[in-house]
């Protein structure tokens, strides 16, 4: 293990179906799922399955700025979770990292496309937006790898903590879904007519959905019985722009280096919270890294079913949900899994399930063939 340990402070979600990750929680344990048929045809021409927020849902009050729906949603869930923490947003030893695959992208549909709109759809422009909101002092740090964003976020802020360069870290991703994003997706055949099946056998396709998420993380020892970022590491395929790698060996390899990284050994992860959109060949990849990487008898699960596929938010809420499960000791069932349906059998959790559970591993991959795992633990 490398540097000081790194400790959660707070963390946040804001979904369609909760403001905070307590109210995310609870409605998670009673199987409510934010996925639901929309007809919406500033998006699809075709009833379509997705997890969305409700038209005109604003966020924030008194918006002066002009703000975006994206920056909102950032501005919204930030807000939510300094509320738990101690420090102010403005100290120089606190960091700002914003994970997003799309962000304003949405913007080309409405807009004419000019130098002005360029400007305003980059990424840097969003973060600088959200971090004067608060008043951070440093330089934004943005990340955008993919789907495996919001791990990857994590990870970046574990190491510029442990490395002493920063003892605070205010980790943000969000996503919102577009016509832009919706057709891309379409045009792989990729989604699925009704709620996915991760792992499932007649599994069809990934439901997109929109969703903000925070954590804070903080090197500072007053924290100390609080849940850790024990370790991560990251990986790619080089295999396809698109196609994920078809033996796992990669993830595997950032799944070992994880675990390696928090000083640990395979029989000391308790459960795995996996990336498991549903799509045919992300599963069947998944399921190998996890055989590869030894774990195969370690209870997995997806919350796919619950929010969909969220993009740069993704891999934020599924941790801030595993870390909830490591503090309430229950790990929750993979919704609208039924029959397996990936050549190497998983250990898929099918209700929920109650345990002493220390460590969790989350899992993360994406397009271009990135991969990355985190590993949280008591």
């Amino acid at each position: 293990m490398n540097g000081k340990d790194v400790f959660v402070v707070a963390d946040n979600i804001l979904s369609p179906i909760g403001n905070t990750t307590a109210e995310n929680f609870l409605q998670l344990k009673q199987g409510i799922s934010a996925v639901k048929k929309h007809d919406d045809l500033n998006i699809s021409a075709q009833p379509f399955y997705a997890s969305l927020f409700a038209k005109g849902e604003n966020f924030i009050k008194n918006d002066q700025h002009n703000y975006t729906k994206f920056e909102k949603l950032l501005i919204a869930s930030i807000g939510d979770a300094l509320k738990y923490s101690e420090f102010e947003a403005g100290d120089k030893k606190t960091v700002f990292i914003l994970s997003s695959t799309k962000g304003n992208i949405g913007l080309l549909e409405t807009e004419t496309f000019d130098g002005a709109l360029k400007e305003r759809i980059a990424l840097s422009t969003s973060a600088k937006l959200v971090s004067d909101h608060f008043g951070f002092a440093n330089q934004p740090v943005i990340v955008s790898n993919a789907c495996i964003s919001g791990v990857l976020a994590i990870i970046t802020g574990m190491r510029l903590l442990r490395s002493g360069q920063y003892e605070n870290a205010v980790i943000a991703g969000a996503d919102v879904i577009s016509k832009f994003i919706f057709s891309g997706f379409e045009s792989f055949l990729a989604l699925s007519p009704a709620i996915c099946k991760p792992f499932d056998r007649l599994r069809d396709g990934l439901n997109l959905g929109e969703c903000g998420g925070t954590i804070i993380l903080s090197t500072n020892k007053k924290y100390g019985q609080n849940i850790k970022v024990k370790g991560g590491s990251v990986s790619n395929d080089a295999n396809h722009i698109s196609g994920p790698s078809r033996t796992g060996e990669e993830l595997a390899y950032a799944i070992k280096k994880a675990i390696q990284d928090a000083g640990m050994s395979q029989g000391d992860i308790d459960f795995i919270s996996a990336h498991g959109t549903a799509t045919v060949y992300n599963d069947e990849m998944e399921a190998n890294a996890v055989h590869l990487s030894g774990l195969q008898a370690v209870p997995v699960n997806s919350l796919k079913g619950y929010y969909g596929h969220t993009l740069g938010a993704a891999g934020l809420i599924e941790s801030i949900i595993s870390i909830q499960s490591l503090k309430e000791n229950l790990v929750l069932p993979t919704l609208g899994f039924k029959e397996p349906g990936v050549t190497k059998p998983l250990n898929i959790c099918t209700e929920l399930l109650s345990g002493d559970f220390k460590n969790c591993l989350k899992t993360a991959s994406g397009f271009g063939g990135c991969n990355a795992a985190v590993v949280f633990g008591k």
